[in-house]
């Protein structure tokens, strides 16, 4: 019996080698999910592997009666229905190793990008001016590195921001006093990671108890010379709250690559907001992440379709 396997999104298809190179698997890509090609292919789709352009909703699931996983080749699912995959009998894959290094090093680059003031000096050469006053930034050097959250990707953030002689110290509930210890990190509660932290860094995932977990009181709460990083997930930072307290001064910077609404819509007050740098949602976007998240979704995949095993599903708990 030959399972297929469908693709989108642009999923990296030199790392789904574990798929496409097994004789009773066969994989199929389509680039546009909305296009009539992809309902198509979907209705006799076994699994289905997305990156974040494609919803995995209740509809489209109910539009793929043999689907047994779908396979999210990034680490959060928050545009998979997880529930209405639970009823379904779907497992639910992510890779969540796969671009820990790409979502560190870009981690780091933002750092550095708003503690130097970097975009905005490149574009004021570029209109033609030569103002090296105006962009006068801070070195990481003696500084204290606030994480809130250390796991995979957030512990390498910690590692490479020691070799700046950065201080660093994490609010994790979920964090281990040795890992903490591995990562040269010391263990605190959020409120003295606000008092204390010179830049602010966040990795976490998007739940309820973290949804506004940076928000207005806790922007208040930081130094005014204090700088905000999130390459994480969009809705925990306040992003009104956030415009706001650096329209007002009240911290030195900050630097998006997530947002609560992606693509940011035209309207949004960051785009106005000064000492702000933002990316489009880049945390993964390397060529080596992309093929790392695919394989490792890939081999999960593989492993479900022949021989059933949903170990290592998100949902695994709940399949019926």
């Amino acid at each position: 019996m030959t399972h297929k396997v469908l693709v989108t999104d642009k999923v990296a298809l030199s790392g789904l080698g574990p798929l496409v190179d097994h004789p009773d698997i066969s994989v199929v890509a389509v680039d546009d999910s909305a296009s009539e090609e992809f309902l198509a292919e979907l209705a006799g789709a076994d699994a289905l592997v997305v990156r974040s352009a494609t919803t995995v909703s209740g509809d489209l699931l109910a539009a793929a009666p043999r689907l047994k996983v779908v396979g999210r080749a990034g680490v959060g699912v928050d545009n998979v229905d997880v529930d209405a995959a639970s009823a379904r009998g779907v497992a639910v894959f992510n890779a969540p190793a796969g671009n820990t290094i790409a979502a560190a090093e870009l981690t780091v680059g933002l750092l550095l990008s708003v503690a130097r003031r970097i975009p905005a000096a490149d574009a004021s050469l570029r209109s033609g001016e030569w103002d090296r006053a105006a962009f006068k930034g801070v070195e990481l050097k003696g500084k204290v590195l606030g994480l809130i959250g250390a796991g995979r990707i957030g512990g390498e953030v910690a590692l490479r921001c020691r070799a700046f002689g950065m201080g660093v110290v994490v609010y994790d509930p979920y964090l281990g006093e040795e890992r903490a210890e591995e990562i040269g990190a010391r263990l605190v509660e959020l409120g003295d990671v606000l008092d204390s932290a010179d830049f602010i860094s966040i990795h976490v995932p998007l739940t309820d108890e973290t949804r506004g977990i940076v928000g207005e009181d806790a922007l208040r709460r930081m130094k005014a010379t204090a700088f905000v990083v999130n390459a994480s997930r969009g809705g925990v930072v306040d992003e009104v709250g956030l415009a706001s307290a650096l329209t007002a001064g009240e911290i030195a910077g900050a630097a998006l690559d997530v947002f609560e609404d992606e693509p940011l819509p035209a309207d949004s007050l960051l785009r106005g907001a000064p000492n702000l740098v933002l990316t489009p949602h880049l945390g993964a976007s390397t060529s080596e992440a992309q093929v790392g998240v695919a394989t490792e979704v890939a081999e999960k995949i593989g492993v479900l379709l022949t021989t059933g095993d949903t170990a290592g599903a998100i949902n695994s708990s709940d399949l019926h």
